[in-house]
């Protein structure tokens, strides 16, 4: 047992600490972001490199190795967007008299060179696992990438938790273009499609040996995944969710 529950323990702690850890970078005083993205780069250089380097072995070291690169990887793209270095080509308040697909115009170019930036990570993730038996990276970064753009979608169609907090001063005019209703249609199918993957997932850890690789990383991708549904459950649910992040936003007094 306790080889399935470490992968998951693992999981939950990289998940909560690396979005603390960017929530406190966000709000740092200014003068540091330069630094902060160039450390940033430099660890995304050496993720990518890791990635490589772990996606041609099947081990269970390997499976944590090729998860956590991932993670560091997607890392960048979250200081770089919070730091407001890659964002979009609107960096204002949408417009009050836009609706519908005028509304959605202005909302995508607000994040548009942040989701080029996605794609660009993707193909470098994508070409650092290619034919390699160690997927554990790619699927990582997939679950990121989808399940991120899922709760972008249902923050723009309307949930009834924004986390508007979590977004440092600088960025506070991306809370525009985020809708605050109880539903929205696309959020029932956002969760039918990730537990109807996350399920099957996790049948297939219970029929791997549990101290192998392919048990290890299947924990790590399910449990990941998983979370990612809690998340979206956070957006329709009225309960608090900020203090499992607060360390992570204490820097926001001292920001200048």
């Amino acid at each position: 047992m306790s080889q399935y529950l470490l992968p998951v323990l693992f999981t939950i702690f990289v998940w909560w600490f690396s979005t603390g850890a960017i929530l406190w970078l966000g709000r740092l005083p200014r003068a540091s972001f330069r630094w902060t993205m160039l450390g940033s780069t430099v660890v995304l250089g050496f993720a990518l490199a890791g990635m490589s380097m772990s996606a041609a072995q099947t081990t269970v070291a390997s499976a944590y190795c090729a998860f956590t690169c991932a993670v560091l990887v997607w890392g960048w793209q979250e200081i770089a967007f919070l730091l407001g270095y890659v964002t979009g080509a609107r960096r204002t308040a949408c417009p009050p008299d836009s609706y519908g697909w005028r509304r959605a115009w202005h909302a995508a170019e607000a994040i548009l060179h942040h989701e080029f930036a996605l794609v660009v990570l993707a193909l470098l993730v994508f070409a650092a696992s290619w034919n390699q038996p160690n997927q554990t990276g790619w699927w990582t970064y997939l679950v990121l990438w989808s399940m991120r753009l899922s709760a972008k979608l249902n923050l723009f169609l309307g949930v009834r938790n924004l986390s508007e907090n979590f977004l440092p001063s600088h960025l506070a005019y991306l809370q525009s273009y985020f809708t605050r209703r109880a539903w929205n249609w696309l959020m029932p199918l956002s969760l039918s499609a990730a537990t109807a993957v996350a399920v099957p997932l996790w049948m297939a850890v219970s029929m791997q040996p549990a101290d192998g690789f392919a048990a290890a990383s299947l924990c790590l991708v399910a449990g990941l995944l998983t979370l990612a549904v809690i998340e979206h459950l956070f957006m329709i649910v009225p309960l608090p969710t900020g203090w499992l992040w607060k360390w992570g936003m204490r820097a926001k007094a001292r920001q200048a």
